[in-house]
């Protein structure tokens, strides 16, 4: 038996393709891309940071590593580790947990950087130019190597640093004020 990887000649084509697992895949030149499995210490601070935005926002607010967020460029779409979404999107992501063009952009994303200089230029410049180009008001990249969190604000269409955030400096956000985490209880770093 001779498999054939499917091909995908837009974006919509690909949202109508189930394979049937429940795999993760980024559309890349039309091809589809398994997103491998998020590393151990990754999924623990996002875990964190899901529990304090859950309760600070209400759990239909926030979404992890499935969110789907269609963008500019390849690939097509990216799994941010996690997501804090409009109001409007709870009704609007029901039935499939993608962020299309037409819906507004989510208010803020988050990623964690996994080690390796591939994956830090991923989430420093090519999810940068794609979250920005996106109109997404608020980026953070989690960097557990450096102990760091850059938190990024969208002005006049480009991403300005705003600080990053080190041991135990509260955390601040430009959407959502004053935060009681600081950055080490996020990365729990020793």
């Amino acid at each position: 038996m001779t498999y054939t990887k499917p091909r995908f000649l837009s974006f919509e084509e690909y949202l109508s393709y189930d394979d049937g697992t429940e795999n993760l895949y980024e559309l890349f030149n039309g091809e589809l891309i398994e997103v491998p499995p998020e590393s151990g210490e990754n999924v623990q601070i996002a875990n964190r940071l899901f529990l304090f935005f859950a309760l600070l926002l209400g759990t239909d607010r926030v979404r992890g590593h499935g969110l789907e967020l269609e963008v500019r460029g390849e690939p097509r779409n990216r799994y941010p580790d996690l997501t804090i979404i409009q109001p409007e999107h709870v009704q609007l992501l029901k039935s499939r947990n993608t962020i299309r063009f037409n819906m507004v952009p989510p208010l803020l994303v988050v990623e964690v950087v996994s080690p390796g200089e591939l994956q830090r230029d991923r989430d420093y410049i090519a999810k940068r130019m794609q979250y920005q180009d996106r109109g997404i008001p608020e980026y953070w990249i989690i960097d557990p190597q450096q102990e760091t969190i850059l938190v990024l604000e969208l002005t006049n269409a480009v991403y300005t640093e705003v600080h990053t955030f080190q041991g135990n400096e509260l955390m601040r956000s430009p959407q959502l004020g004053e935060l009681t985490i600081t950055a080490a209880e996020i990365i729990a770093a020793s």
